[in-house]
């Protein structure tokens, strides 16, 4: 018969499950009540209990917070729990470490000099048998020489003081043996590199009062802070006096948020800083312009006002910049941001720079207007109207032959289009001066085959004609969009890319190194999101209006101002008919 069995009764109920490695390993070794106390943790997790806290656990275990919390220090040394909040108090159980089996045999005659150093330096407290076990554990699984341990532990000594914790003291020993560092001369080499920064370390935190001894990991973000980011002591002690950090942790942010907005000089961190607040406050007046209410105001900051700011513009300018994006329909960040960095890559950058651009840019704008009115059209101006009237600026007319063409447009069933169409006719007639226009304008250089039909109904049936293939074509492909976009996951794919595509147009004129990065991330992301096109069997280039002709892209024209074939042939088939 087995050694041990169960009733039937017993095995259907519930259970805690126990990892066997905590009961071959640690549950010999473990003082009792820390049994008791690691064995109930694990009944209040796997039994949902959530809101059980420290308390609630001391009054059923009969015990005071206090022991509670001292047994999962204790508990904490082993690596079976960790604490993570000590107000309020939580902890997370860990898995059970080392191999299965029974602990591993010490002899501790053949440590006996080493534990009479340990207990010599750490004299605030008596060292337990268990804690000595983790010491061998540590010079024989991890190879440290029993000098270089012991002087790792005197380190950690003088930093704490002599009734450390032996958690400080493994965590400390583990990270040296991370990086190989495992004999005396070794750890005297690290100590020694570490103990030349020290004086300066010291300096930066007696300047901003902080009152804590620097440690290994400080001597790690000062080197990080001079070496990589290339700041030095007095641009730091700066930094951390203005933005009030008082742990290395809070220097070692502020210190990134500079890099990143390249202020290395203690004048420029202290411009930045002062400057800091005003930047929020054009923020809000820049939201306010462009008529978005803003929750939180420093992503916008961060990923807006800021990269404009570096890229040389003023507040005023971004100010005045705002007022004239929401009177153009481009009310959002984002769009102003495309709009600024069209400026920028035109050079258009100073104030007086931005304010002569935007002025010939409402003197566009009103000229388009003016030529809209005399179409017929009492529309506002839209952004293909500037692309028009640039193409038709590159194409030399004057604004007096532009007027005469929206003369000759009004009336029509889509103006813009026809005035488009007279002026690429003129322009491969030559005819640049009033003088010049025939009475009764070409039907586009078509061939003379066109004067079958009238002229007017013609050039109707022509703008009807290419606007129903283009609305068709853009029409299908948002249709399939949009069909994609309904799935959530999807969706939010799509989204991710846009915004990531945003960042990188920022990377590249901020911060070009980080360019490469995100663009790997839109690539990856956009692999997912191909494979969820797959999934739901909606073939991605259906996103693209799928134009009738590729030669103009259904607009009747090709690059070059001049009649496409397609025109012809419709122009062809129309008189056919008649």
């Amino acid at each position: 018969m087995a050694f041990i069995s169960v009733a039937d009764e017993m095995a259907k109920k519930s259970f805690t499950s126990v990892e066997n490695k905590f009961i071959t390993k640690y549950l010999p070794v473990l003082e009792p009540v820390a049994v008791k106390i690691y064995l109930y943790s694990l009944y209040l997790y796997q039994n949902g209990q959530t809101a059980y806290t420290l308390c609630d656990m001391a009054q059923a275990l009969n015990m005071s917070e206090d022991e509670v919390c001292s047994y999962f220090e204790y508990l904490e040394e082993f690596e079976l729990v960790a604490i993570i909040s000590v107000s309020p108090f939580e902890i997370k159980i860990l898995d059970a470490e080392n191999v299965y089996g029974t602990p591993k045999k010490f002899k501790p005659e053949k440590y006996s000099d080493f534990t009479k150093s340990v207990q010599n330096i750490l004299k605030g407290r008596m060292i337990s048998i268990n804690e000595f076990r983790e010491y061998f554990y540590l010079l024989e699984e991890y190879g440290f020489e029993q000098n270089a341990l012991i002087m790792i532990i005197n380190y950690c000594a003088s930093l704490k003081g002599d009734n450390i914790r032996f958690q400080y003291i493994k965590k400390v020993a583990k990270s040296f043996a991370d990086e190989g560092v495992t004999t005396a001369k070794k750890v005297d080499e690290k100590l020694s590199a570490y103990t030349s920064s020290t004086p300066a370390l010291i300096k930066i935190f007696n300047a901003v009062g902080i009152k804590d001894k620097p440690d290994i990991d400080d001597d790690k973000l000062y080197k990080k802070w001079t070496v990589e980011l290339g700041f030095n002591d007095e641009a730091i002690i700066a930094a951390a006096k203005h933005f009030k950090a008082k742990t290395a942790e809070r220097i070692d942010a502020a210190l990134s948020e500079l890099f990143k907005n390249r202020k290395f000089d203690p004048k420029e961190i202290a411009d930045y800083c002062k400057n800091k607040n005003s930047v929020y406050a054009a923020t809000l007046e820049i939201a306010r312009n462009l008529g978005i209410y803003m929750n939180n105001s420093a992503p916008y900051v961060e990923n807006f006002v800021s990269v404009w700011c570096n890229m040389g513009y003023s507040l005023q300018c971004l100010t005045n910049l705002s007022s004239y994006c929401f009177k153009h329909g481009k009310k959002s960040f984002e769009d102003m941001s495309v709009f600024i960095n069209k400026l920028y890559e035109e050079g258009i950058i100073t104030d007086e720079a931005t304010d002569e651009k935007i002025a010939a840019l409402e003197n566009e704008d009103k000229l388009l207007g003016d030529l809209l009115s005399t179409c017929g059209l009492t529309r506002r101006v839209i952004d293909w109207d500037r692309e028009s009237l640039k193409r038709w600026r590159s194409w030399n007319f004057s604004d007096e032959m532009l007027f005469e063409a929206a003369k000759i447009s009004s009336g029509k069933s889509n103006p813009t289009a026809y005035m488009n169409a007279v002026l690429s006719s003129w322009k491969n007639e030559n005819i640049y001066s009033p003088d010049k226009i025939n009475p009764a304008p070409s039907s586009f250089g078509a061939s003379a085959a066109q004067s079958k039909t009238d002229s007017r109904e013609l050039k109707s049936a022509i703008e009807k004609h290419f606007f129903d293939l283009r609305h068709k074509a853009e029409a299908a492909a948002e249709s399939e969009l949009a069909v994609a976009l309904a799935d959530e996951k999807y969706g939010k794919l799509h989204k991710e890319i846009n915004d990531l595509s945003m960042q990188l147009a920022f990377a590249e004129v901020r911060e070009p190194e980080k360019a490469e990065e995100i663009g790997k991330k839109i690539d990856s992301l956009n692999l997912l999101a191909d494979d969820r096109l797959k999934q739901l069997k909606i073939d991605k280039s259906a996103f693209t209006p799928r134009y009738k002709c590729k030669i103009c892209n259904d607009t009747g024209y090709d690059p070059d101002g001049k009649p496409c074939v397609c025109l012809e042939k419709f122009i062809a088939s129309y008189n056919s008919k008649i």
